[in-house]
């Protein structure tokens, strides 16, 4: 029992690695935001196909029912993807990622409404405790200010996340992780084929192998574990394990774009790091 605990912790702790690799992917590659993740879905969508065929995962959805929320699902997945990048572009790694992870807080709330279970009051000083590392990230309030954008993107981006993990959450167990994921780079590959003839897809040679990168390791692979790991913990319990994705993003935005952060960031990184250390703690005693 403690064995699967400990394989079943590590799975996701390195499913947020692998997902972290999108704040340096995201602020380095050289293209509008919406033109990355349909680049993103396109060639993530093929690869998990190809993976499907080859392992000979089930692409068969089961019921006409469950149709709606697999689309709901991607339209969902696609904007937390749009606005995500967008935070990163208009701030910097350690804050577009950081005002992410406001997203357990929602979850933790939005998740008795969504499955019908009973709300845990621990969330609420996990969330506070999150919450707080979030002010300290921006304590002054200007929308004018790029920094402050990108908290209200990573917001919105947070918000949208929660509502998709949410959906799937109820579907982890009657489907295959990489077929779920497979459907919602579909999904979003399909609505966002406009924008190729609105947007300046230009660079795109120069850009084709961080582009792949992003769909292999952050997109195709990361999120599929991550997506798998939620037959494991509760939605509320995985999100607040894999707070620990900024705290892995800083450090590469440190090591690849030489971003340093400052003293406010370390302070409210730390904040919602002892978020992950404690949830941890006590899902497993659960």
């Amino acid at each position: 029992m403690q064995n699967n605990h400990i394989k079943n912790l590590s799975g996701i702790i390195l499913a947020t690695l692998f997902i972290s690799t999108s704040g340096v992917l995201g602020k380095y590659i050289a293209m509008p935001s919406e033109v990355i993740v349909w680049f993103r879905s396109v060639f993530a969508m093929v690869i998990l196909y190809v993976f499907c065929r080859f392992k000979k995962i089930d692409l068969t959805i089961q019921s006409r029912r469950h149709l709606f929320p697999f689309l709901m699902g991607g339209i969902f997945m696609g904007v937390h993807w749009v606005t995500y990048f967008y935070a990163l572009k208009l701030s910097n790694v350690a804050i577009g990622m950081l005002s992410l992870y406001t997203f357990p807080v929602m979850i933790a709330f939005l998740e008795p409404l969504f499955l019908k279970i009973k709300f845990n009051p621990i969330h609420i000083i996990l969330g506070l405790m999150v919450l707080l590392g979030l002010y300290i990230l921006a304590p002054e309030f200007d929308i004018k200010n790029t920094q402050v954008q990108g908290v209200l993107f990573g917001l919105l981006s947070a918000l949208s996340y929660s509502i998709r993990i949410l959906i799937l959450k109820q579907y982890v167990i009657q489907y295959n992780g990489v077929m779920l994921m497979f459907y919602q780079t579909v999904i979003i590959t399909v609505l966002l084929v406009p924008v190729l003839f609105f947007m300046d897809v230009s660079g795109f040679q120069e850009q084709l192998p961080y582009l792949l990168l992003l769909a292999l390791l952050t997109t195709a692979i990361g999120h599929s574990l991550m997506v798998h790991s939620l037959q494991f913990f509760s939605a509320s319990t995985a999100s607040i394990i894999s707070s620990i994705q900024p705290v892995f993003g800083i450090l590469l935005a440190f090591i690849f774009l030489n971003e340093i952060p400052t003293w406010n960031t370390f302070v409210g990184g730390s904040l919602i790091l002892a978020t992950v250390i404690i949830e941890s703690i006590r899902s497993r005693k659960g």
